[in-house]
């Protein structure tokens, strides 16, 4: 299998929108929300992407097919100021344990130098195993972890788990 980061041109938003609504519903197990009048679940953010700056948004891509994508801001979860947040992050289904989402981590934090947060919910347990070990084996367990952030909770009320690391120390 051959993996690829590749960056989302504007002329490729409407993909990327619909990549998101699959990850949407697939979290909505999670944070308990709904779609609206439209059956929509809508990222809010989106457009911003390519009209602000300090946002990125990529394809993962397995041997040239879409399978998944990342999203990488500037915007701090919680607390003090980071150089990097992880704010989407999806690997489909049928790309899930191959190596894909790990090597993307990798290859993000590596695109990426300096002080990240990445956020979590605690309900998604296949989201808790592969984010500790991702985190865990890129920073050689260097990094600090809160659990049960109130402050930031998600939709449902469910206090977020924080993750704060640097990756320009390998």
């Amino acid at each position: 299998m051959e993996f690829a980061l590749e960056r989302v041109a504007v002329d490729q938003k409407e993909i990327l929108r619909n990549l998101l609504e699959k990850y949407d519903y697939e979290f909505s197990q999670y944070d308990g929300r709904d779609v609206n009048a439209l059956g929509l679940y809508g990222y809010s953010y989106l457009d911003n992407y390519w009209t602000e700056e300090g946002r990125w948004a990529f394809f993962l891509k397995v041997d040239g097919k879409l399978a998944g994508f990342a999203m990488v801001n500037d915007y701090p979860e919680a607390g003090e100021p980071v150089d990097y947040c992880m704010s989407e992050f999806f690997v489909m289904y049928k790309y899930r344990r191959c190596g894909l989402g790990k090597w993307a981590a990798y290859e993000l934090f590596g695109r990426f130098p300096g002080l990240w947060q990445l956020k979590r919910t605690p309900r998604n347990q296949g989201s808790v195993y592969f984010w500790d070990k991702v985190v865990g084996g890129y920073t050689k367990g260097d990094f600090k972890m809160e659990q049960g952030r109130a402050d930031i909770a998600y939709d449902d009320g469910t206090p977020a788990d924080l993750f704060t690391f640097r990756t320009d120390v390998r």
